[in-house]
């Protein structure tokens, strides 16, 4: 009898922690990028520490903004990473928290560029890139993002269209360098309309460029830091601009959802994502550039993603209320000036 007290005892305590862990159950929403990855580096180790289940749910922004928006009411999802822009999108939306940083003990380690990136405490920056140019050294030199449209220049540079994630970005330095920086990016899209017969090409993907460069089609294009890699392996020798008006680029963030049931839980699932150790192996397999300034990384895997304390402070990011309120006028305003 003894034994049996003693097994169903066993019996109810297991099925207690079962319950218990049940209970405990984090879902997020992210890109469907480097899943794999993700899994082993963040996912599988999270679980293990906290002792919970996590539930991934993926898509593009698009979608999984609309998701959280139909289920304002009764959220399904803890937390999730968007944009910059997105992020205050959802924030003007009411879909989110405001993020209690000191319950994150790893957030004194993040460059200050992440810290705050809407200014408004509603998200936090895991990952960023630079954008900057790729060019010819050997062809040209770049001192400044106007180089670009030099006329001994410009008959060899492919720049991104406006639609792409590198178009405004590119578009916003430009605009720095000529002295016409406003927000609806209208003169740096006319310094490029009257060039558009001249550039060789307004690149859809950054994957065009390798082949292009390889080529000589062209020596110079203004593209993300996660492009990189390609260009190193070409057989003619490529550069990384650092123009005197600095780089651009984007930013991810973590978003925590209003009215979530764990936030509590995704609190601790952001921190453990931001924290040395596991930026470092995500920024070791070239998944995500650090945040977390303690990271340290071989010279080969620095050339290869946006990395340092110089890096992060000469980025100069579009403030995301203007690429949520200036998207439309961009696209107009190319596509008058420029075309499609």
């Amino acid at each position: 009898m003894r034994l049996l007290l003693a097994a169903s005892a066993v019996l109810l305590s297991f099925s207690a922690l079962s319950v218990q862990a049940a209970d405990r159950t984090l879902t997020i929403s992210v890109y469907a990028f480097a899943q794999d990855d993700y899994k082993k580096l963040v996912y599988d180790p999270f679980e293990t520490k906290c002792g919970c289940k996590l539930v991934v749910e993926t898509g593009n922004s698009v979608e999984r903004l609309q998701k959280m928006e139909a289920n304002k009411a009764n959220p399904v999802v803890d937390m999730a990473v968007v944009s910059m822009a997105d992020a205050l999108q959802a924030a003007r939306s009411g879909l989110v928290d405001k993020i209690d940083t000191s319950k994150l003990t790893n957030f004194d380690k993040l460059y200050d560029i992440a810290k705050d990136p809407n200014g408004d405490g509603m998200s936090i920056g895991y990952t960023f890139y630079a954008t900057s140019i790729a060019y010819r050294p050997d062809k040209m030199k770049i001192e400044s993002w106007a180089d670009l449209l030099k006329p001994e220049y410009v008959g060899h540079v492919a720049f991104p269209n406006v639609t792409t994630n590198q178009g405004p970005p590119a578009l916003y330095m430009l605009g720095k360098a000529i002295g016409k920086d406003t927000p609806d990016l209208k003169g740096a899209i006319a310094a490029i309309g009257e060039h558009k017969d001249d550039i060789v090409t307004f690149y859809e993907k950054s994957s065009q460029l390798v082949q292009l460069m390889q080529q000589e089609e062209i020596w110079a294009a203004p593209i993300g830091r996660f492009s990189w890699a390609g260009f190193t392996k070409l057989d003619v020798p490529v550069a990384w601009a650092t123009p005197k008006e600095g780089q651009t680029g984007g930013m991810n963030v973590m978003i925590m959802t209003k009215g979530g049931k764990n936030q509590d839980l995704a609190l601790q699932f952001m921190d453990f994502w931001l924290s040395t150790e596991v930026q470092t192996a995500l920024a070791t397999k070239l998944v995500d550039s650090p945040a977390n300034k303690e990271v340290k990384v071989p010279d080969d895997v620095a050339n290869n993603i946006t990395y340092g304390e110089d890096t992060a402070k000469s980025l100069k990011l579009i403030p995301s209320a203007e690429a949520l309120d200036e998207r439309d006028t961009w696209v107009k305003e190319w596509n008058e000036t420029v075309g499609q």
